[in-house]
């Protein structure tokens, strides 16, 4: 482990990974800030960070118009990746729009997806919902015997290098003025009245003061969170990837299908991809990354051969379980200032839609630490006083 250059910073921000590179890299290039920031990083290797583990895919398929919004800033952030790391060596980022393709099996969830694609539509999102046989006509290879219709969405959603962006920020955050060390925070310090967080204490004994702290620590955000005296609902739960090999390769791209039986499924390169959460799905120890090998036998692979015929005959290629941050309140993120602690900042609880959100939370964040507000996209739904009110925000298209 390492200490940092300095005794004090004027942003902290715990945990390095996919959100604190992005609140790094958006903080360290606006002008208008100007001040220091630390990255604290126990796992500079990132190995068993969500980050490591996600399949790194974006949909504008939500009811939330706020959720709709930040997508597609995020797809607009892909296509224009190269040019705002203003560096002739950064690449470009191809989003592969091969589409969500979201599948009906009962009236009820047909009359949500035509809800929600109006929703989507009037935002200028592409999706259109499709009749069984039209789901047919384009996707032969599916086995739609249960299937009233879905939604699907060709237009910017699909699959990205979530990797590739995530190693930009972090490298182009240190180059603009961000310190990154190997540490781990261990204690956090408030000011006598409880009204703001004062200095951080690392494993390797230096005490940090700082102006402003940010979590951004994944699914132990509430471990972070219990430092400064503040319940977060937030826990890792476990979630499954299967990459698996076709006898009989499909004919063209397989859209990412949301099947009704909890699995999902996709094209991923020359092979195809997997996941799902398991059926018996409670919080996970930080560091139970046990893999429950019945899970491909007696779950993805009948749904998956049941849904495409094709692959009655497929080998397992890799197969991995990252966590979920979890946000067991509402299952979407908690961003925003706490509300009575105003300098700790959440980043927090994403539930599966972190890599896509990135972009414009990043932003967002550091908007706020800024000039004290939100100016591209109004975040203040995702904000903590709605788990001190308990009122919940409503997004009915989580996966």
């Amino acid at each position: 482990m390492q200490a940092p250059s300095k005794t004090s910073h004027d942003v902290i921000i715990v945990g390095g990974a996919m959100y604190g590179s992005s609140v790094a890299w958006w903080l360290s290039r606006n002008p208008d800030f100007g001040g220091s920031i630390l990255v604290v990083e126990r796992d500079p290797t990132y190995e068993f960070s969500s980050t490591s583990h996600t399949n790194s895919c974006i949909r504008q398929q939500f009811s939330n118009e706020v959720n709709i919004r930040i997508s597609q800033f995020g797809a607009e952030f892909i296509h224009n990746f190269k040019e705002l790391m203003a560096d002739d060596d950064a690449p470009d980022i191809p989003l592969q729009s091969y589409g969500y393709m979201y599948l009906a099996d009962n009236e009820g969830f047909a009359a949500n997806l035509r809800e929600q694609q109006k929703v989507q539509a009037a935002l200028g999102a592409g999706t259109k919902f499709m009749t069984k046989e039209e789901i047919a006509q384009d996707y032969p290879f599916y086995n739609l015997d249960d299937i009233i219709g879905g939604n699907h969405n060709l237009i910017d959603e699909g699959y990205f290098d979530g990797g590739t962006i995530f190693d930009w920020w972090r490298r182009k955050a240190r180059a603009q003025g961000a310190e990154y060390v190997h540490n781990e925070v261990k204690a956090i310090t408030r000011n006598a009245a409880e009204t703001q967080v004062e200095s951080v204490t690392l494993a390797t004994g230096e005490v940090i003061a700082c102006g402003t702290l940010i979590n951004c620590s994944g699914p132990s955000a509430a471990i972070t969170a219990a430092m400064a005296g503040i319940a977060l609902p937030v826990e890792p739960r476990k979630r499954y990837t299967f990459i698996f090999d076709a006898a009989a390769p499909l004919d063209r791209d397989l859209p990412l299908t949301i099947d009704p039986s909890g699995v999902h499924m996709r094209t991923d390169g020359q092979y195809y991809l997997a996941g799902c959460p398991p059926d018996d799905d409670p919080a996970v120890a930080y560091d139970d990354f046990i893999f429950d090998h019945s899970l491909w036998e007696q779950k993805v692979w009948p749904a998956l051969a049941t849904r495409v015929p094709a692959f009655e005959t497929i080998k397992l290629i890799n197969a991995w379980v990252g966590h979920y941050a979890f946000n067991t309140f509402d299952q979407n993120a908690i961003v925003g200032p706490h509300v009575e602690m105003s300098n700790f900042i959440f980043v927090n609880g994403f539930s599966g839609h972190g890599l896509q959100q990135s972009p414009a939370f990043g932003r967002a964040v550091s908007e706020w630490i800024t000039y004290g507000a939100y100016r591209s996209i109004d975040i203040n739904a995702f904000g903590y006083d709605r788990i001190v009110e308990q009122r919940s925000f409503l997004e009915k298209a989580v996966i």
